[in-house]
């Protein structure tokens, strides 16, 4: 982790990232549309009950791309995204309710989700606002609910051009969700079938503890 950074550091990289991502919402979408996600999207929808309709949180959705998977798949997703460009195309392109919010200024609720989706979104966080970040998805799950998270994986944090990321490894991933409360039930690496240095996407799926109390 890097040396704890002021909050006016933390709001310039979140404002810089989303303009990055803002001044390029159409390429953006052009450029992603296509792309096949399935995988990752199984993994969230196959770690929950089956034969259920879904409440589900597309966390950092873009565009709206994933949003129309689930919601073909007979689920109710919700998106998330701090980006207003992106929050008003998801909605046109989806029909799905959008919330426009900044991850680092969450108000998820409690209790409402039964899985959240964080497909290559969760890596903007900054490593020392990431745990609360993780804090709020996990009270934003029901019960035996379940997080899926794809990051760029790596041992680094700072700027790409405008974008802020912040990489982990397994185990360091690993470490936060378990501190956020979350347990491990798998995790794997993109793209299939390719050697492990050619697999630049860590992605883990984890479950919401059920605390008990005596």
């Amino acid at each position: 982790m890097q040396n704890k950074q002021s909050q006016q550091a933390m709001d310039e990289i979140e404002r810089v990232t989303l303009s990055h991502y803002e001044s390029n919402a159409e390429s953006f979408w052009q450029g992603t549309r296509s792309h096949d996600v399935s995988q990752n999207i199984n993994a969230l929808v196959n770690a929950l009950p089956k034969g259920k309709t879904l409440d589900l949180l597309d966390f950092g959705c873009g565009p709206g791309r994933d949003l129309m998977a689930f919601k073909s798949l007979g689920h109710r997703p919700t998106g998330l995204d701090g980006n207003k460009k992106f929050c008003e195309m998801a909605e046109k392109h989806s029909g799905c309710p959008v919330l426009h919010q900044q991850f680092l200024n969450l108000d998820l609720g409690v209790d409402c989700f039964d899985g959240i989706f964080a497909n290559a979104s969760m890596f903007h966080v900054p490593s020392q606002e990431l745990s609360r970040v993780l804090v709020a998805c996990h009270q934003a799950l029901r019960e035996g609910g379940v997080l899926f998270t794809s990051n760029p994986r790596g041992n680094a944090e700072g700027w790409q051009g405008q974008r802020y990321g912040n990489y982990m490894e397994f185990e360091e991933s690993k470490v936060c969700l378990e501190q956020a409360g979350f347990t491990l039930i798998h995790h794997y690496y993109r793209p299939e079938g390719k050697p492990r240095d050619q697999q630049p996407w860590l992605a883990m799926v984890v479950q919401k503890c059920t605390i008990k109390t005596t």
